[in-house]
């Protein structure tokens, strides 16, 4: 069962009650993101990229994600946020490493999509890549007997609905179209992808993105957390 904890308010003083968020990891394991044992909730001036995420082990395959901070709207108009080192989370954030400066790109939050229906994935897929930074991106509804669900000026994506892992034959197609047409690749899927798809996608440098329910894509592999560190301008460089 998840947990549940009383957060009152910073801003109106009035008390919410607070419940860990629950996602699926790439490997279908439920990972939750964890409330800080030591923390206050504060009232969220800044938002940036750095702050609003989070990294998590997942207890089953040991992969690190990036997850949302535990944080929820009040109806005062607040944003609050369970985070430890509270004086620091209220404020302007410290100055990243030179890495970091170099690659990150500050972004308002994703305003994420729920997912009803395998047309509801491929636009929450295809919202999240502009939000990346992508022009043009729009899904190819109903899907065309090529796969590609998704198609912008310089990239292309597929999106796997189904209740199965994406397979390595849907990543190599997705792939070789984008070849074709100079054009970077995304990969989307709900049950996440298979042994064979990953490691081929590891090989090809193409980012694998889970979906869930909530509309929250997460990256799979290494590649999908450079592209969202970065955004789409290298990548449509």
């Amino acid at each position: 069962m998840a947990k549940s904890v009383l957060v009152r308010c910073p801003g109106c003083r009035r008390e919410h009650t607070y419940v860990e968020q629950r996602y699926p990891c790439a490997c279908g394991a439920p990972l939750t993101v964890p409330l800080p044992r030591e923390s206050s909730p504060v009232s969220v001036r800044y938002r940036s990229w750095a702050t609003a995420w989070t990294e998590v082990e997942c207890p089953s395959c040991g992969h690190h994600g990036q997850w949302p901070q535990p944080e929820f709207d009040c109806a005062c108009g607040v944003t609050v946020r369970l985070a430890a080192g509270a004086a620091g989370a209220a404020g302007p954030t410290a100055a990243p490493e030179r890495g970091e400066r170099l690659e990150r790109v500050e972004r308002p939050p994703f305003q994420p999509l729920t997912i009803r229906t395998s047309y509801d994935a491929v636009a929450c897929a295809a919202q999240f890549l502009r939000w990346l930074g992508f022009i043009g991106v729009r899904g190819l509804v109903p899907r065309p007997a090529t796969g590609i669900d998704l198609r912008g000026p310089t990239m292309l994506g597929l999106v796997n609905a189904t209740t199965m892992p994406a397979r390595s034959r849907e990543v190599e197609t997705l792939w070789l179209h984008a070849a074709l047409e100079s054009a970077s690749a995304v990969a989307f899927a709900l049950a996440g992808f298979d042994r064979g798809s990953r490691c081929q996608a590891d090989g090809l440098g193409l980012p694998l993105f889970v979906l869930d329910l909530t509309g929250r894509p997460q990256p799979v592999n290494e590649p999908a957390e450079a592209l969202l560190r970065r955004g789409a301008g290298d990548a449509e460089a």
